[in-house]
């Protein structure tokens, strides 16, 4: 009977480093799948804040509920403002602005806000008045909000989301910051108190987001 052939068994300390590299090999793979994962998340966090903007209601100047999402399909400019502040005058340049470019599929709308030193302190009423005989406007204007902390409302807070798909991230910091969003309902770009609306900058964001809107509706 033929006698089994001796095979030669590795002492433990040859075997030792295979099974070490083994062990290093599976804890990179599992690093690496994690970090997927956590980009992967990321990313959907990031376009779950910009794609839902418009999904959220707000309040007219007469308390009256009104779905954002009456606004999709057009390049929206939303601006926290108030009636007596260093920037009101602000209300004139967007109010041209407006006018200049709402037959192209842009519109503003105006949220007063009364956290930045107590400068929108009246009823919407009074806000609405204001507005109307010192400027003229004629964009939507909304019942006053919060624009940070506890309170602020959902449209801010996607804005202002540490998730959001611009690099000028965080809490508002004054009175007539402006968010630009796109047709698409993602935000685009953000300007801050001390860039006036009618700013190079600022038109040509403008003018780029309503220009790729004009060649999206060419191409439908």
């Amino acid at each position: 009977m033929p006698q089994p052939l001796d095979r030669p068994v590795r002492p433990k300390s040859e075997r030792g480093p295979t099974m070490s590299c083994e062990r290093n090999s599976m804890s990179t793979r599992a690093y690496n799948v994690l970090a997927i994962f956590s980009l992967t998340l990321a990313s959907l966090q990031a376009a779950s804040a910009s794609s839902n903007l418009l999904s959220v209601a707000a309040k007219d100047m007469g308390g009256g509920d009104v779905e954002l999402a009456a606004y999709a399909g057009k390049v929206v400019l939303v601006v926290n403002v108030a009636s007596r502040c260093g920037f009101t005058r602000q209300y004139g340049a967007l109010q041209s602005i407006y006018e200049q470019y709402a037959g192209r599929g842009f519109v503003i709308l105006g949220f007063p806000c009364n956290q930045f030193g107590s400068q929108e302190p009246g009823t919407d009423a009074e806000i609405q008045a204001f507005c109307e005989k010192q400027f003229a406007v004629s964009f939507p204007m909304f019942s006053k909000i919060d624009v940070n902390g506890e309170h602020a409302h959902p449209l801010y807070r996607s804005l202002t989301s540490d998730n959001a798909p611009i690099d000028d991230r965080g809490p508002v910091q004054w009175n007539f910051e402006k968010f630009l969003i796109d047709r698409a309902g993602r935000l685009v770009a953000r300007f801050r108190s001390r860039t006036p609306p009618d700013a190079p900058e600022v038109i040509r964001a403008i003018e780029t987001a309503i220009g790729n809107a004009d060649a999206i509706g060419r191409q439908m």
